[in-house]
């Protein structure tokens, strides 16, 4: 679905939105932060140098979950106290077109695929303990880690304005059945994802990055 949109205000080069729905991208050439409007594009920022990631997934990779094929769009990163982590946005597919949007979350080689879900009302951070019990979609969870983190930049589309943050929450669940949940509080507003726990070859991606001594 790759879509013209129009040419960097920054520097000029051209930009396209192979997602329908990417409201925000950045621009392979001077890593501005670029915003879609109606009409144009919209410079916000810069994105500063990432931090250095061990990890196999790029934009660009593709893989499968729950037989639907997947493309990795943009990426979002976060430091915490155990190193740093990336929440991979990706498109989902089916054989004509582009139909929804999820998050592959990569941290210490574990991988969980999640969609947000509505639901309400959420919990205030501040009433949220470890062990806590929570039930969504007729699933009962358990907070299992409360996570501060520090976002530490953007890449390629996600699907709303994502930029200019500082520190964010999270709270990861889990069910009985191995299922995951996340309660997001990077903004003001929070946000739960619903997935579970995936193995990386359950995935079958394709397109990785190359590291050296990889056969």
């Amino acid at each position: 679905m790759t879509q013209p949109a129009a040419l960097c205000p920054s520097c000029g080069a051209p930009i396209l939105f192979h997602w329908s729905s990417s409201v925000q991208t950045t621009c392979a050439h001077c890593k501005s932060i670029l915003i879609r409007t109606d009409v144009n594009l919209e410079r916000v920022g810069v994105v500063s140098d990432l931090p250095p990631d061990s990890s196999p997934v790029q934009i660009g990779t593709s893989g499968v979950y729950e037989n639907r094929a997947f493309t990795v769009a943009g990426r979002i990163i976060y430091d915490y106290d155990e190193g740093s982590w990336n929440e991979w946005h990706i498109v989902l597919n089916t054989a004509s077109s582009a139909v929804g949007s999820a998050w592959l979350s990569d941290a210490q080689s574990q991988y969980a695929v999640t969609l947000a879900f509505q639901a309400e009302p959420l919990p205030a951070l501040a009433a949220v303990h470890l062990g806590d019990r929570f039930t969504w979609n007729k699933v009962a969870f358990v907070v299992t880690v409360i996570t501060q983190a520090r976002y530490r930049g953007v890449e390629g589309e996600l699907p709303f304005e994502y930029w200019d943050k500082q520190g964010a929450a999270f709270v990861d669940l889990r069910s009985t059945d191995g299922g995951f949940a996340t309660l997001d509080y990077s903004d003001a507003v929070p946000v739960l994802y619903l997935g579970k726990m995936v193995d990386f070859d359950a995935l079958r991606l394709k397109n990785l990055r190359a590291f050296e001594g990889w056969s």
